[in-house]
C-alpha cells in the first residue's frame, strides 16, 4: 500500500523549513553580533574613539552611533590572544570606521589597544594613540589627509 503526499503538503514542508532555518541562521548572526559588541576589545577600541575630541567632533558626535561589524570582513580577525576589528560609525556629519587591534595580557587576561584609527568616507585619518597635548583643554589626537 503506497501512501501519497500531496504536492501542497510538501510545498508547505518546504516554506516552513526555509523559514525556520532563515530565522535560526538570523537568531544566531544577531546572537554572534551582541557578542562581538559586549567584548572588551571592542568597549576599550570605542573607549579611545570617545576621548578623541577632534575625531567626534568630525563624526558630528555625539550622538555616536555604532555599528555591527561585519561578521564576513577579512578585516575582522578575533584568537584567544588578539583582535583585529572594522566597527563601523557614524555622527550627525559623517560616517567612517574605526581599526583596532588589540591584545590580550596573559596574566590579567585584560584587553589592551595597540592601534586604533578612525577613518571617515571623505579619506580623514585620525590616529587615536597619540597621547594628549598638555596644552590643549581637550584631548587631542593626529589627523592626517588621505586625499
Amino acid at each position: 500500500m503506497k501512501m501519497r503526499v500531496s504536492t501542497i503538503k510538501l510545498q508547505q514542508l518546504t516554506i516552513f523549513t526555509t523559514l525556520l532555518t532563515g530565522g535560526g541562521i538570523g537568531t544566531m548572526y544577531y546572537l554572534m553580533q551582541k557578542k562581538f559588541a559586549e567584548s572588551d576589545y571592542h568597549q576599550v577600541a570605542l573607549q579611545k574613539l570617545e576621548a578623541c575630541a577632534v575625531a567626534m567632533e568630525s563624526l558630528g558626535a555625539p550622538p555616536l552611533k555604532i555599528h555591527n561589524i561585519h561578521l564576513t570582513d577579512r578585516d575582522n580577525r578575533i584568537d584567544q590572544q588578539t583582535a583585529q576589528i572594522k566597527i563601523p560609525v557614524t555622527g550627525s556629519r559623517t560616517g567612517g570606521y574605526l581599526y583596532a587591534s588589540s591584545i590580550r595580557d596573559p596574566d590579567t587576561n585584560r584587553w589592551s589597544v595597540k592601534l586604533a584609527v578612525l577613518r571617515l568616507k571623505d579619506g580623514q585619518t585620525f590616529n587615536l594613540m597619540n597621547p594628549p597635548s598638555i596644552a590643549t583643554e581637550y584631548t587631542e589626537c593626529s589627523v592626517q589627509d588621505t586625499d
